[in-house]
């Protein structure tokens, strides 16, 4: 398990290996344990998640004997949530992460005195949950319904990790929990982090593999704590 956590300011060193990274991936692309053409990926990718996402999060506990659990209660330290936060959690349909950021954004808020956080707690917290999938957005709704969240902070956006809907430079976090190996285009996806990332914004990648993209080894070697740009 890796968790790594990047601020935008690295995006000047990384930008540049982004392109050649693309190299790796212009023909073929892993999905699961083997090579297949980059264009049916996302089609299989689909498939699988289209027919598990019901139970996608036990999946996870079983094959993690319930690690998963903790390990993204470590994103989420590692995140730092804060009260009027704008965070975007990539390829998490089911709530799984959104629901612990706002969980600690919420006790923040509760414990916090309103002298102190005053103008913290006056801006609206955004948590926006985006998934490639609507099968696994219908399940994170359904949970979010089941546990009693109304809050509006968490919102729910079909979308491409390639591809995000959202304007520059406006998201104060950025994870991805057992979602990059599912993405075709890796370096399009890094690049649309860092698009819509704030200046000093956080990315936070939770990950079951071992290092061999290049861009993941500068990760690896310059950020077991945190970059700067």
């Amino acid at each position: 398990m890796a968790v790594r956590v990047v601020t935008r300011n690295l995006g000047s060193r990384l930008l540049p290996m982004l392109s050649s990274t693309s190299l790796l991936h212009s023909h073929a692309t892993s999905f699961g344990f083997k090579e297949v053409p980059a264009e049916e990926k996302s089609q299989l990718v689909s498939n699988v998640f289209s027919s598990v996402a019901k139970n996608y999060d036990l999946m996870n506990d079983l094959m993690s004997g319930g690690l998963h659990r903790l390990w993204k209660d470590r994103l989420v330290s590692k995140l730092n949530p804060f009260p009027g936060m704008k965070h975007l959690d990539v390829a998490g349909g089911t709530g799984d992460v959104a629901f612990r950021i706002l969980d600690t954004v919420n006790s923040i808020k509760r414990r916090a005195l309103q002298d102190v956080l005053e103008d913290d707690l006056q801006e609206e917290t955004r948590i926006y949950v985006c998934d490639i999938n609507p099968n696994m957005l219908n399940v994170g709704k359904k949970r979010a319904l089941e546990r009693g969240y109304q809050d509006k902070s968490l919102l729910w956006v079909e979308g491409d990790a390639e591809a995000l809907c959202f304007e520059d430079s406006t998201m104060d976090g950025y994870t991805i929990a057992f979602g990059i190996r599912n993405v075709t285009h890796i370096e399009k996806a890094l690049a649309e982090a860092y698009r819509v990332l704030k200046r000093g914004g956080r990315f936070l990648c939770l990950e079951l593999s071992h290092v061999d993209i290049p861009v993941f080894k500068e990760f690896h070697s310059s950020n077991r704590g945190t970059g700067s740009r």
